[in-house]
């Protein structure tokens, strides 16, 4: 490995190359700087990412004309751009992008990571982002590293050796942090009504957000919990101090929690610096489905942003606006339906901040489908939490009906008799 300086790190990068770079709270920003300021001498370069974190000045004027962004994952630094003429989107599971690097679908010319300083042996971890990372690192043909003594050293497989590395930068800045909302009342509603469905020893996969932090925040009760999840964030500390979550029912890694990546506060980051009990993979392990239904009572909590009466799922577009990515969210449901006394559940507001129904008669036009109805057991709202596995059409409709805003349940009614005549 060369440290280097920063303009000699990026001139790796040529002309019509393709650039993987790291994403979540490891974006290494310093180098898509340097990067971007390379916009005169370069032309046509593809970036392939899933969510980052900071500005992706490559998305902008007059960044974009040198640069293109084909997302596996959209954020909000980008949202805009991907629903331009110029940004892309690929739909794709989290646990599948690997397959795009080691099939050479997407070949990686060069990877931008940001890592741990080495220790003594000479490896580099990760850190909170290793997800489709280390598959990237793996099978690029050169990667180029922001080494940073602020990023937690991780156990698992999130490790590259220095010898593997071309050049190296060397920078002291916090990583990316996302410090926890404040839950509102409706939050804390749907907090109770998922925590009701959780049991002692259950194995819980939760995103991050208000409600995910709500449920949590429930279920101080409870006993003998387990983490296997595609990320995680601060709301699982109290439960660890508190000897909730203890991992010891689960099959997969006993004790441990599961994770491929995490986002928080500097308070998490700590928590997981160096710490054994966190086992950080690829998301081709975690998101596995096969492995997932082997843990007892896979309770897996996921959000979406409208139903439609019969169960079909919407959660990463607003009608034909990429708002986010399919994510994992499919490889947990069907892990958990999978699992002995598993429970897929769906949590949402019963309306938008706008007092608009996020359970409606139909999807709104262009919108993706998710997850399928057939998919789709328990769903849950500030007025209830209902399970449609094995209820025909007009069973699933009559209970989302019945967990909708009050306000709107006359004209779900109504729209839902035109669209099942029954």
């Amino acid at each position: 490995m060369k440290i280097v300086s920063l303009s000699e790190a990026v001139s790796i990068v040529q002309s019509e190359n393709r650039v993987f770079i790291q994403g979540a709270a490891m974006t290494p920003n310093k180098l898509i700087d340097s990067l971007c300021e390379r916009h005169t001498t370069l032309r046509d370069i593809e970036i392939i990412s899933i969510h980052t974190e900071g500005e992706a000045p490559y998305t902008l004027p007059p960044y974009s004309n040198t640069f293109r962004l084909n997302s596996c994952f959209v954020g909000g630094n980008v949202r805009n751009y991907v629903n331009t003429l110029g940004g892309n989107y690929i739909p794709i599971f989290l646990s599948e992008i690997h397959l795009l690097f080691s099939r050479n679908i997407l070949p990686i010319d060069v990877a931008f990571v940001q890592v741990s300083p080495p220790d003594k042996h000479g490896y580099c971890s990760l850190g909170v982002s290793v997800d489709v990372t280390l598959p990237a690192v793996r099978h690029a043909k050169k990667i180029v590293a922001q080494i940073n003594p602020t990023v937690p050293r991780t156990h698992g497989t999130g490790i590259v050796h220095i010898d593997d590395i071309e050049y190296a930068v060397e920078v002291d800045v916090p990583i990316h942090e996302h410090h926890p909302a404040i839950i509102s009342p409706v939050e804390y509603r749907i907090g109770e009504q998922v925590a009701a469905l959780v049991e002692n020893g259950a194995t819980l996969q939760m995103g991050i957000g208000s409600i995910p932090d709500a449920v949590l925040s429930k279920l101080t009760g409870h006993k003998k919990l387990g983490i296997h999840t595609e990320m995680f964030s601060d709301g699982v500390l109290p439960l660890i101090e508190q000897g909730i979550i203890t991992g010891e029912e689960k099959i997969v890694k006993r004790g441990k929690i599961v994770s491929c990546f995490a986002v928080g506060s500097r308070a998490l980051y700590d928590f997981i610096d160096d710490n054994p009990i966190c086992d950080f993979r690829d998301a081709a392990y975690t998101n596995d489905t096969a492995r997932i239904r082997r843990n007892p009572k896979v309770t897996a909590i996921n959000s979406a942003i409208e139903i439609d009466i019969t169960g079909q799922v919407c959660a990463d577009t607003i009608g034909s606006l990429q708002y986010s990515g399919v994510g994992g969210q499919m490889d947990f449901i069907r892990g958990a339906a999978l699992s002995q006394g598993g429970k897929p559940i769906f949590t949402m507001s019963s309306v938008t901040s706008k007092g608009v129904s996020k359970i409606t008669p139909y999807l709104k036009q262009g919108a993706g489908v998710t997850t399928t109805r057939a998919h789709v057991h328990f769903v849950a709202t500030e007025y209830g939490a209902v399970d449609l596995f094995g209820k025909n059409l007009k069973e699933r409709s009559e209970a989302l009906i019945s967990i909708a805003h009050p306000d709107h349940q006359e004209q779900l009614e109504r729209e839902a008799f035109k669209r099942l005549k029954k």
